[in-house]
């Protein structure tokens, strides 16, 4: 009796390491799947970059990085007629970016040379636990095995936050993205709103001080990356002031509100997404500083600095 039972946990434990060795394995390949192309436009990012649940997968996406077609990169690259290397991924931290490790990927930067003219960068919500916290909060008031786990697990929302670290990240990677592409403009794009200015809403799935103690998180952020991108000398396209009417609890969102995990609870729209990509384009449009021309061997062949509408 004894033998069997034993038999029977060392076979349950083999099938536990078997199926971790197996995940980590995927995981690993995966990360070997990168974007093909020139690098004329570089997207930088987590997922509000990425734009989980938009659409398709693109081609030589990692599976977890869930970067879509629908991505405001792509929409951006089709709207300056751009060859694109987007290399954002949802979860993505800026260490993940500066210094790779995430999925086993090299670091995002890697993907900017010299032949680089635009670099788009969309991260910083992760470094704080900002979409991460929203999203435990939403989910421990709702049914099902996944709130109560996350009542029965989850400590709360984050104490202390580091946004000086974040902030010295942020200056430090568009540092390194202008060493590796000294002729390319670097656009640092802030996360849209998600929170109403006040209150909350029954699509947020939190209540009034939740709410209210998340939106001091993202106006913190926003103003972490603001003041990153002034110290970097990055064009900064602030899409948290720019959305502050699309909020989620707006009756034309450019973010959600609580939904199934699969559907990016919290993340941008299609809405949000084209939005932001036409923000960028307005903004390397009004700059004085024109982007640099692409060569004309450019696919495209059109000049980068113009904008088809």
């Amino acid at each position: 009796m004894r033998r069997t039972l034993a038999r029977g946990c060392f076979g349950s434990a083999a099938l536990v390491v078997a199926l971790i060795l197996s995940a980590t394995a995927f995981v690993y390949v995966q990360a070997k799947r990168v974007p093909t192309g020139r690098p004329v436009y570089v997207a930088l990012g987590s997922s509000f970059a990425a734009g989980p649940a938009l659409g398709s997968l693109q081609s030589g996406s990692p599976l977890l990085c869930a970067r879509t077609e629908g991505n405001y990169p792509r929409r951006l690259a089709r709207l300056l007629r751009l060859p694109l290397v987007d290399r954002s991924c949802g979860g993505a931290t800026t260490a993940h970016v500066l210094r790779g490790g995430q999925f086993f990927q090299p670091p995002q930067v890697d993907a900017v040379n010299r032949e680089t003219r635009l670099v788009t960068v969309t991260v910083g919500g992760n470094d704080v636990g900002y979409v991460g916290d929203l999203s435990l909060l939403a989910a421990r008031r709702s049914d099902g095995p996944f709130g109560w786990a996350v009542r029965r697990f989850w400590s709360g929302p984050a104490e202390t936050r580091d946004y000086a670290r974040l902030r010295a990240e942020l200056v430090a990677l568009i540092r390194a993205a202008r060493a590796r592409a000294p002729a390319a403009r670097i656009v640092v794009a802030t996360y849209p709103a998600i929170l109403p200015p006040r209150g909350t809403c029954a699509r947020l799935g939190l209540a009034a001080d939740e709410a209210a103690s998340m939106r001091a998180v993202a106006a913190r952020l926003a103003a972490t990356t603001r003041a990153a991108a002034a110290e970097g000398g990055a064009t900064l396209v602030d899409m948290d002031a720019i959305g502050a009417a699309h909020h989620a609890c707006a009756a034309v969102p450019w973010t959600k509100g609580q939904a199934r995990l699969l559907d990016a609870p919290f993340h941008p729209t299609a809405a949000g997404a084209e939005a932001t990509a036409r923000a960028i384009a307005a903004a390397l449009n009004e700059s004085p500083a024109a982007l640099p021309a692409v060569g004309n061997d450019d696919a495209a062949g059109h000049q980068a600095g113009r904008v088809r509408r």
